[in-house]
């Protein structure tokens, strides 16, 4: 009796390995495609970014198939939840709020928010500055969180929209005063486009760990701590060899992991 004892966990010890082994054959991210130069759509469909390009290089060093599951902002902790994917790429900021439900990978860089609007429109990120105007977000996005909290109940209408190229749509429009977005994303993805000719950043960038978060990070259920220490070591490896940087040079001068 006391000889089937180690056998029976050294049985327990490989099956929970092979499980383990079996998952990593295959790594799937939830992904909103909407936020370039994080993650956003090429003419032909194929995804692209600073985000993919990180992604694609975790798979390929954990020797895992990488699937993009592409899923709305603000569903996408709810899905990951409902293991649809195992982790979400998708530039999310870590909040407390969100550490209360998903655990979070070692950061992958640090943006702050800022206001995007008219050039010329004379606009500060402040509640003085905004009152009785339209401001756009992102659903499920912390600047979301952060204009609802400060802003809305100061007589500010926060508009929320599906996704940020729906909000550049209505500020080029006309329907919208401004935006507040994350600043790589709104300078990247809409002032250096054509699209985005005539409007600026207006204002200093805005800030809230409370809110807006404290970097941005890989989502992963709780309850999967070792595919989170898996993840850790990929990016500190990355980081370490220079292909982080490597990847990072591709889309900015500047060094976003720091901030």
């Amino acid at each position: 009796m006391l000889m089937k004892k180690p056998l029976v966990c050294l049985a327990l010890l490989l099956a929970a390995l092979s499980v383990h082994a079996k998952e990593l054959t295959e790594l799937k991210f939830g992904v909103d495609p909407t936020y370039a130069p994080f993650e956003s759509k090429a003419p032909d469909g194929k995804l692209v970014g600073f985000e993919i390009d990180l992604g694609n290089e975790i798979c390929r060093r954990l020797h895992a198939k990488c699937v993009w599951v592409e899923t709305a902002f603000d569903g996408i902790i709810p899905a990951l939840q409902g293991r649809k994917f195992d982790a979400i790429l998708s530039a999310m900021s870590v909040t407390p709020k969100r550490e209360t439900q998903v655990a979070f990978s070692t950061t992958l860089f640090n943006t702050p928010s800022s206001l995007i609007g008219r050039a010329g429109a004379g606009l500060q990120p402040s509640v003085e500055s905004l009152k009785g105007k339209n401001i756009g977000v992102a659903q499920g996005s912390t600047q979301e969180v952060y204009a609802k909290a400060y802003w809305a109940p100061a007589g500010i209408n926060v508009v929320s929209y599906a996704n940020q190229e729906l909000v550049y749509t209505d500020l080029r429009s006309g329907r919208l005063d401004a935006t507040l977005t994350d600043m790589i994303s709104g300078s990247e993805g809409f002032l250096k486009t054509p699209q985005g000719q005539g409007y600026a950043f207006l204002g200093g960038p805005v800030n809230d760990a409370k809110t807006l978060g404290k970097g941005a990070a890989i989502g992963l259920r709780k309850d999967d701590p070792q595919l989170r220490e898996m993840i850790d070591q990929a990016i500190a490896d990355m980081i370490k060899d220079g292909t982080y940087q490597k990847i990072e040079r591709r889309y900015f001068d500047f060094d976003i992991l720091n901030g």
